[in-house]
């Protein structure tokens, strides 16, 4: 049985994205919740055998006594377990455009990130965007547009079924509902029906039960006048 490592699910973006990755798989696995940033945490993260190989980063994912770290490497290597096709879509025009798309996702959108910290105890009022946020926000909405138009067809998701992309815009798009991006009316129905994929109610009902708070992500709410 493999054992996936996370974080707070209410902050814990990359948690998010592992654990989707693992429910994508098919392939059964435990979870192991880690609380971040706790009076504690320097020594959690000196002593925790689960998160010492990732350095105390989460997610991490133990299958038997091999482990796998970062949420890319962990969809990867999943996807090498159970097939490609399960993760990427078919065809190389396809494959391709997803594959830039994550990647993309996994390394960039700092200003976003910093601007918006990933929280799900967010009430949607929506706030104030400094210009690179939304730079970020336009760069991730004319990639959707892409994915949408060209491979869009056969369901609500960027490729038309739900994938690695998918799996990798996911926080984007709960962070868009937490904090009132407004967004046109296909970005819109595809924030939706993410967040109404049963694995992000799943999620999202696992996050509302956790009793721990990490201030410096409890942004105060600044609603637009």
């Amino acid at each position: 049985m493999m054992k996936l490592v996370i974080g707070n699910r209410r902050y814990s973006s990359w948690s998010l994205r592992g654990w989707l990755a693992c429910r994508q798989s098919g392939l059964p696995f435990d979870v192991e919740l880690v609380p971040l940033f706790g009076p504690d945490w320097a020594d959690v993260r000196r002593a925790n055998p689960a998160i010492a190989p990732s350095a105390g980063k989460v997610p991490v994912l133990w299958d038997g006594a091999g482990v796998v770290w970062d949420s890319l490497a962990i969809l990867e290597y999943l996807a090498d377990r159970v097939g490609r096709e399960r993760f990427w879509p078919r065809g190389d025009e396809a494959a391709g455009l997803a594959r830039s798309l994550v990647a993309e996702m996994h390394g960039g959108f700092a200003a976003l990130r910093g601007a918006l910290p990933f929280n799900l105890g967010r009430n949607g009022a929506p706030v104030a965007l400094a210009p690179p946020v939304v730079a970020d926000v336009d760069r991730i909405l004319t990639l959707w547009a892409e994915a949408r138009a060209r491979f869009g067809e056969g369901g609500p998701f960027l490729f038309g079924t739900f994938g690695a992309a998918d799996i990798a815009f996911a926080p984007v798009a709960l962070r868009m509902i937490g904090y009132g991006v407004r967004l046109p009316g296909f970005a819109q129905g595809y924030v939706e029906a993410l967040n109404e994929h049963p694995w992000i109610a799943a999620w999202r009902a696992e996050a509302a039960a956790e009793p721990w708070r990490i201030e410096c992500y409890e942004l105060p709410e600044s609603p637009i006048a």
